[in-house]
């Protein structure tokens, strides 16, 4: 039972429970073995052994949770992350405000365990700092071009180019809708003059800045969803599905950390554990050759032909009992068969002729109830009469229970009333009502 974690703050972020459609609350359990969707429950659906569907109260689960520490014993991966959004809404250096959207750390804990834990770590070092670095050295950042091309797309507005891009405009290296898109309109009546006083002159100046630090915020934005080829969605989630399902939710899983690492290193984070899933999914397969007693590659390449073919095997066997148990006639089946094995053999096949009643109907074989569920509760005369009426043994039952209820609650029963119970051929209707009457399990009104 592996114990993960659910990095997203937000409750509405997340699927509800399967059991009671109630917003999750962390911990929740998700079960090991349902998907490829994720089937996520609540703590009182999991206790009660809540089962829907293919899911069964014994399946293997996980304990989601970011309850626990990660990169120092004091601070939960909750908090983490808590601390990284924090920064990154205040700003580098603004500690009095990231403590005050954390709630939980003071100001002096979330600088120091900042510091130690993501500017002086060595495993930090070589990609946070070394972006710090270069973002404070630029004095202007320079717009951000879609491809070395002098003639970049322009899609139309609204057509189906421009909405896989997000409105993205590469001859402009801008959206159509940026972020924080109306923080112009705080400094549209703001006009420098000479006579304004100290006070007022340090306000606007202020105003300026705070636009001016949207517009790097903007424009981090902007580098981010560019450096890590999300302009394009669709050809992002066509990336994705080149990864096996289970690299594929770790990649879901680590995205939220590709903002603070460069691309390059996020995606050599992904490609090492793919190539560990390669490597253990090998190990399996040569695991399985020594279990066989195959000892050389020329064996192996004859034992995976002859195991495809034996799956391939059982697999029409398989589909074959899934057709046999819905062919009531016996016959029919048997005729079909061989008209299919004629027909593979390259042989002509025969047309059986099947006799025809004095009425021009076609008269149909007795229903063979071998195997059939329920076949065991009925008697001979009700046997014979499930196989003359063609009916199976459950449906039988069941009207025969229906017949006998009615008729106790109004002490007898009409031929009328009993097709009104049963809605099926009227004839086979009353044949079953006759025969009650004639055993004696109803009576005639």
């Amino acid at each position: 039972m592996d114990r993960l974690a659910s990095f997203g703050s937000d409750p509405f972020d997340k699927p509800p429970c399967r059991g009671c459609s109630s917003h999750l609350t962390e911990p929740y359990i998700k079960c090991a073995e349902c998907g490829p969707s994720p089937f996520l429950l609540c703590l009182q659906c999991f206790t009660k052994g809540f089962e829907y569907k293919k899911h069964e109260s014994d399946h293997k689960y996980e304990i989601m949770t970011s309850d626990f520490p990660v990169l120092d014993p004091g601070w939960t991966a909750q908090e983490e992350m808590s601390l990284l959004e924090a920064v990154m809404d205040c700003g580098f250096g603004n500690w009095q405000d990231v403590a005050y959207q954390m709630r939980s750390k003071s100001k002096e804990e979330c600088e120091s365990h900042y510091m130690k834990n993501f500017i002086n770590n060595p495993l930090f070092s070589s990609t946070l700092l070394s972006l710090r670095q270069i973002e404070e050295s630029r004095s202007a950042d320079g717009a951000i071009a879609f491809r070395p091309t002098d003639d970049p797309p322009r899609p139309t507005f609204d057509s189906v180019l421009s909405r896989d891009m997000a409105g993205y405009m590469p001859a402009r290296a801008d959206f159509m809708e940026e972020f924080d898109n109306y923080a112009e309109w705080d400094l549209k009546d703001i006009d420098f003059v000479d006579d304004d006083s100290d006070v007022l002159h340090s306000l606007k100046v202020a105003v300026v800045d705070i636009y001016h630090s949207r517009l790097k915020e903007r424009q981090r934005r902007k580098k981010i969803v560019r450096d890590h080829g999300l302009i394009n969605l669709r050809k992002f989630q066509m990336l994705e599905r080149c990864y096996p399902k289970e690299v594929q939710d770790l990649y879901d899983v680590m995205r939220r950390f590709a903002r603070v690492a460069g691309p390059t290193e996020h995606d050599k984070f992904i490609e090492s554990h793919a190539l560990e899933f390669e490597l253990r999914r090998e190990i399996r397969r040569l695991q399985e050759y020594r279990k066989a007693g195959i000892q050389s590659f020329c064996s192996a390449k004859v034992y995976e032909r002859v195991k495809r073919v034996r799956e391939d095997e059982r697999r029409k066997r398989t589909m074959l009992c899934d057709v046999l148990q819905y062919i009531q006639d016996g016959r029919a089946c048997q005729q079909w068969l061989s008209k299919q094995a004629a027909i593979d053999s390259g042989i002509t096949p025969v047309v059986t002729t099947i006799t025809m009643s004095t009425t021009g109907r076609r008269s149909a074989p007795p229903l063979n109830l071998t195997g059939l569920p329920g076949t065991e509760k009925l008697n001979e005369r009700e046997k014979e009469l499930c196989q003359v009426v063609r009916l199976v043994p459950g449906a039988y039952l069941e009207y025969k229970q229906a017949l006998l209820s009615e008729c106790r609650r109004q002490g007898g029963l009409r031929l009328a009333q009993a097709r009104s119970l049963i809605k099926i051929d009227v004839n086979k209707t009353r044949k079953i009502y006759d025969f009650l009457i004639r055993e004696g399990c109803i009576n005639k009104a």
